[in-house]
């Protein structure tokens, strides 16, 4: 069911609605205010009661990945809080649209963010490309401290805050947290191997909470609504999946762009609601969250016959009509990841859309792990192979296995995050496949973008 809400978009259209002055008419800052007159218990109790799931892909508990910091903090281990906004997933652009647009719901979310954990330093990591995501950040950081909203007495109270912008180099690898993390020290930017995670050694060695951009601009809002009345916004409060977000759409539609609802959206709805329908023929297919998420066919069915499953209500519907939610789409096969969907119409050719996505990936591997190293490029060699007409069908099923070795055997799942959109592709479209091979690429439309 489309419920539209305005929480974190209310100022989009505002002139100067990233600017504090702006903010504040809406009660900005009385949050943070409020949050650090609260016990930290009470502050993490009420972020469970909202059931944020991360909204950066991986859809973890942002109250509860909070709980997991070490308490209380010692002073010789300072807990730091880390913001990733290094967003570089193709098809995925929620989160700059906050940081140029509402950049003082994301300072305020840090502060309290701060406090729910024990830190009194954030860092906000930004990709090098948003420049003027970056430039509005630091503007609504200098207009908090001018206030006296950070700095060593915080709206007069004993706990200082400070919250930084961190610059990457523009890396996908960097995207993962703990890649992040070795980036944000000066490091080369791959991932650490865990145990130990970042709640144990994060940031500098320390107790660390990664979350999300967008996660934690939420967190103000959950804050005034109350945990549980945020979170029975959505239809799937009872899946655990609370509150409102952002949703994304590009593609192959008419109306591309970033929309906020209520968490219960399905793919209709943000196609030919918000995307304003297919443009360039019928709808295909579609990416649901980013682009490492396996693709679904609009003509696919939901097969859920146990009531035990949380897709029953659905069975025997279109997939275009399940919530999109973090645990409705990891029962579909695929992922909600960061519920930005890619559109593919049938005047587009799957097989050059899948060679498209993975020149990406063997581009962006950070190389420390073999099968991601030389899997993805051994992929992509491939298909380089079948869209010059000279692949094979053995090397087909060849793909399937190189991606299947890629699965679970790297030490981040980036590794998968290449091989889960490859396998999606050969799986939902070997026929299309086959029959490029068989006829030289006769059989295919021959366009990536009609």
């Amino acid at each position: 069911m489309l419920r539209l809400t305005r929480y974190l978009t209310k100022n989009y259209d505002t002139p100067d609605g990233h600017k504090l002055a702006v903010y504040e008419k809406g009660g900005g800052y009385q949050q943070a205010k409020r949050a650090l007159g609260m016990t930290r218990e009470a502050l993490v109790e009420e972020m469970k009661a909202a059931n944020i799931r991360g909204r950066g892909g991986a859809g973890f508990a942002m109250g509860v990945k909070w709980s997991f910091m070490p308490w209380p903090p010692k002073p010789e281990r300072p807990h730091y809080l880390v913001i990733n906004a290094d967003e570089g997933e193709p098809g995925t652009f929620k989160d700059r649209t906050l940081m140029e647009k509402n950049p003082h719901a994301v300072v305020e979310g840090c502060i309290i963010g701060c406090f729910g954990i024990g830190a009194h330093a954030a860092y906000i990591y930004v990709r090098d490309e948003l420049h003027l995501s970056k430039a509005r950040l630091w503007g609504a950081i200098e207009e908090a401290r001018a206030k006296g909203y950070l700095g060593k007495r915080p709206f007069g109270i004993d706990y200082p805050v400070e919250v930084y912008v961190h610059t990457g180099a523009g890396a996908y690898i960097c995207g993962e947290e703990t890649s992040l993390l070795n980036s944000l020290e000066g490091k080369r930017g791959e991932p650490r191997l865990k145990p130990p995670f970042p709640a144990q050694f994060g940031a500098f060695g320390m107790p660390t909470t990664v979350n999300n951009l967008e996660t934690i601009a939420a967190v103000p809002t959950a804050l005034e609504l109350g945990g549980e009345n945020f979170s029975k916004l959505s239809s799937l409060h009872h899946l655990k999946d609370g509150g409102c977000r952002l949703f994304g759409v590009s593609g192959h539609v008419n109306n591309p762009g970033i929309f906020e609802a209520a968490v219960g959206v399905t793919l209709r709805d943000l196609i030919y609601e918000y995307g304003g329908g297919v443009k360039h023929g019928k709808l295909l297919a579609v990416i649901p969250g980013g682009s490492s998420c396996p693709i679904l066919r609009a003509d696919e069915v939901v097969n859920a016959p146990s009531d035990k499953s949380p897709l029953h209500p659905w069975h025997g519907q279109s997939v275009l009509d399940v919530p999109l939610g973090v645990d409705t789409f990891r029962a579909l096969g695929t992922m909600l990841g960061t519920c930005c969907a890619i559109v593919l119409s049938d005047k587009a050719c799957p097989v050059l859309a899948m060679h498209n996505l993975m020149r990406f990936y063997r581009h962006e591997s950070c190389g420390q792990c073999t099968p991601c190293r030389e899997g993805s490029a051994w992929i992509h060699r491939i298909l380089d192979r079948i869209v010059h007409g000279e692949g094979t069908l053995e090397e087909l099923d060849r793909l399937h296995e190189i991606a299947d070795n890629i699965m679970g055997n790297t030490i981040c799942a980036f590794g998968e995050g290449t091989a889960m959109p490859a396998l999606g592709f050969l799986r939902k479209f070997r026929k299309e496949f086959e029959a490029y091979i068989q006829t030289k690429g006769r059989s295919s439309t021959g366009v990536l973008t009609p």
